[in-house]
């Protein structure tokens, strides 16, 4: 029921035309015969008993391994995606279908797709397929594909959350407790109610929408940018005033939250200048991409208080490093890319990855919303 209330809010991407000179074609759909699918997730470990639900993982594999070796498929599932030995690459070369997920991304390169022979289709569990290089996916006539709609509630909960976390401060004073201190002013000096805040979001599609709608129950002035107007009646529901200049919108906003996929066009967009936009003292949510944001022109925007406190679960690149310079910038409140892959998140993808599998098996088309890359045409909002 979910997946289908998730289907039916999508909407239809339009495509642009591929370039006319390709690397290799690749047939659509599926050819005859047996199928050897590789699914690349996280490991659960000892986490993996104490939820039967937890099928994103490598231990559950989404829940689908009797179902396809059933039919004869061979199901190879692992976690070790990089370097030249990993157990991915053992595969590459007569695998026809790859499974992957943008909370432990296997990075599909061109090099990959160009030794990936057999290769038919890229199916990503979730939302978001920039770790697929899209250009060479197209030129190779590629399909790639992912579960639209199956975690945007799960996301847009998680910015509204990390929204009411910067705006009250709260890390400081959690912080606190763990450390056995208690010092109220050094967390109410810079704590806020959310009521009567500008709230931005750079991208109103399936995820900015439902973060309007859920932020309108806090009487904010509730601003949005994206390339296309919503509809004059939804736009009205969600209270929601259109910004068509984006360098105009930032600096109103007292919290920004960005929503828009990673594109060559997205990519590195808040460096420094654009930041400088912002007004001083800015909260700013990213559950996007981290490659959305230039790395360092944030952690020195961080470090002199322009930017007030930064939160989200994207970083560049995926894992983070031990050493990455956000782990260690002032006024944050980051996490592991978490927010689209709950319980009730991973349940609906592995339903939709099913249904897109068994749609592949048999020659039918997959939900038109749900195509990145289909028959050499890129949708528009990875252009």
């Amino acid at each position: 029921m979910a997946m289908k209330r998730a289907a039916a809010c999508a909407v239809k991407a339009a495509a642009v035309a591929a370039p006319s000179s390709l690397l290799f074609s690749r047939n659509l759909h599926t050819s005859p015969g047996s199928k050897k699918i590789v699914g690349v997730f996280y490991k659960a470990n000892e986490y993996a008993e104490k939820n039967p639900n937890f099928v994103g993982s490598v231990e559950r594999a989404l829940g689908i391994r009797e179902w396809l070796e059933s039919k004869g498929h061979q199901y190879i599932v692992t976690d070790d995606k990089e370097g030249p030995d990993c157990e991915l690459e053992k595969h590459i070369p007569d695998l026809h279908v790859l499974i992957t997920t943008p909370f432990h991304p296997a990075y599909v390169t061109r090099d990959r797709i160009k030794r990936a022979k057999n290769l038919e289709l890229l199916l990503t569990a979730g939302i978001g397929s920039d770790h697929v290089d899209l250009k060479a996916a197209v030129e190779a006539k590629l399909t790639v594909a992912e579960i639209t709609g199956s975690n945007t509630v799960s996301v847009a909960e998680d910015e509204l959350m990390r929204v009411l976390i910067l705006v009250r401060n709260f890390v400081p004073g959690y912080q606190q407790v763990i450390n056995g201190e208690w010092n109220v002013s050094a967390i109410s000096y810079r704590s806020y109610d959310l009521e009567g805040k500008t709230v931005g979001t750079v991208g109103a599609g399936r995820i900015g929408r439902l973060l309007l709608q859920r932020l309108k129950p806090f009487n904010c002035n509730l601003l949005y940018h994206d390339r296309a107007r919503i509809d004059p009646e939804l736009e009205s529901q969600l209270g929601a005033t259109f910004e068509e200049d984006l360098d105009k919108m930032l600096p109103k906003c007292d919290v920004v939250v960005i929503n828009m996929p990673l594109t060559e066009k997205t990519r590195g967009l808040f460096n420094k200048e654009k930041i400088a936009k912002l007004k001083k003292g800015v909260l700013i949510v990213n559950n996007a991409r981290g490659a959305i944001m230039d790395t360092q022109a944030l952690v020195d925007a961080c470090s002199s208080g322009h930017v007030a406190g930064y939160s989200g679960d994207v970083w560049n690149p995926q894992p983070a490093p031990k050493d990455h310079p956000w782990r260690y910038m002032p006024n944050h409140a980051m996490t592991p890319h978490i927010s689209g892959t709950t319980i009730d998140g991973q349940l609906r993808y592995a339903a939709g990855v099913k249904d897109m599998l068994d749609r592949y098996f048999k020659g039918e088309d997959f939900p038109q919303q749900n195509y990145i890359v289909k028959e050499g045409v890129l949708a528009p909002q990875y252009r």
